[in-house]
Parts: C-alpha cells; sequence; structure tokens
C-alpha cells in the first residue's frame, strides 16, 4: 500500500532509533523529573509537532537543502548548537550560584519550572533546531519507499506519521519512568545536584557535538 515495503522492519527500526539517547530524550526526561510526567508530556508532544515539520519538509523536498547546502546546514546547526549550549550552561550555572549563595541545592530544580505551552514550545525547537534530524528523514525514509511508488510524498508522509507515532510512544514512556524515577531520587537527596551536574554537562557536550557536526 501506498508503494511502501518491508513495514514491519521500518517500524523495528524506527523504535529502536527512538530509543537512541540524544537532545530530544533528554529534554523529556528533565522536564519529568523536575515538574512531574505532564511537563514530561508536553516536552514530547513538542519534540513530535518538530518531528513533523521535519517529516513534511523531507517529504516535499525542502530539508534537501540542508543535504546540498553547506551555508543553510552550517547556519541551522550553530542555531541548534547555541540553544543547547544555552539550556545546558544555565543548569550548571545554577546549581554554582545556589551553592554560592549558601541555599539548599537539593530544592533548585535543574531547570526553572514553566507553563506546559512554555515546555511544549521550547520541545519543538529543540527537534527544529538540530539539522541532523531532517537528514536523518531523507537518509531512512526512502529505504522503505518503492521506487515505482504512485505517490512517494504521500508515502514518505505515511511513513514519517508511523514513526512519529511509535515515537511518542516511547518518549511517554520515557516521561513516566523518569517521574517515578525522580521520586525515588527525591527521598534519597541530593537530587538537584545530580540532575545539574549530570544532564547539564550533557546538553553542553550535546551542543558541542552537533557544532562540530559535519554535513554528509
Amino acid at each position: 500500500m501506498f508503494g511502501i515495503h518491508s513495514l514491519t522492519l521500518f517500524v523495528i527500526s524506527g523504535l529502536l532509533l527512538n530509543i537512541t539517547p540524544g537532545p530530544d530524550s533528554l529534554y523529556i526526561a528533565t522536564r519529568s523529573a523536575t515538574q512531574g510526567f505532564r511537563a514530561g508530556s508536553a516536552a514530547a508532544l513538542g519534540i513530535g509537532a518538530g518531528t513533523m515539520v521535519h517529516i513534511l519538509a523531507a517529504a516535499f523536498g525542502l530539508s534537501a537543502i540542508l543535504a546540498t547546502s553547506a551555508a543553510a546546514f552550517t547556519i541551522v546547526k550553530l542555531i541548534g548548537a547555541a540553544y543547547l549550549l544555552y539550556v545546558g550552561i544555565g543548569m550548571l550555572r545554577s546549581r554554582r550560584k545556589a551553592q554560592t549563595n549558601g541555599d539548599a541545592t537539593h530544592v533548585i530544580p535543574p531547570i526553572p519550572a514553566a507553563p506546559l505551552w512554555t515546555i511544549f514550545r521550547q520541545g519543538f525547537w529543540t527537534n527544529i533546531l538540530n539539522p541532523k534530524v531532517a537528514l536523518f528523514f531523507l537518509a531512512f525514509v526512502p529505504q522503505f519507499i518503492s521506487p515505482d511508488a504512485p505517490n512517494k510524498p504521500l508515502a514518505f508522509i505515511v511513513l514519517g506519521l508511523i514513526f512519529n507515532f511509535n515515537g511518542m510512544l516511547w518518549c511517554h514512556f520515557l516521561a513516566l519512568t523518569a517521574t517515578r524515577a525522580a521520586k525515588r531520587l527525591r527521598r534519597a537527596g541530593g537530587f538537584a545536584t545530580w540532575m545539574n551536574r549530570t544532564i547539564g554537562g550533557l546538553f553542553v557536550y550535546l551542543g558541542v557535538k552537533l557544532a562540530l557536526a559535519q554535513q554528509r
């Protein structure tokens, strides 16, 4: 149907790719751990909305610009890297500030609490500003579309919707798991210190990694 083949392999591959840790997973886990499942769900839905933009762009050839234009790729890459560095450094600085002021670090959340719409919007931009996501769809999805497919953009969108739906299932599972784990860690003490040090450092690492990423 739609000129799609090897759908089972596509679903399995997509689930494995969704499980791979990255900026999106870190953002969902952090919001879930600090504000609960609803915040994690808002982050996941924002990321899903961003993924849909990448899917539609790739389906209609817009993402090909990132694959062929070094300037466009570099601009989007650097904006995305700057955003990740901003979030990561902000988390690390909040921890140091708490220590300098003599405050109890266990009451300082790694990311300040925010309304659900703000969390959704931040998740959206975290995904949109990663050009690697656009290039991933251009490289991965066409492998499961037959050369003689009657409507290749439609087949691309259908596969993208399947990928995004499965991704949302995983993201909400991650949000639930992070929420429950956070409750246990809070009882053990030192939760915010651990979150600030680990998640903040990972965001900085991913920002630097994205900034150094090469167009392929």
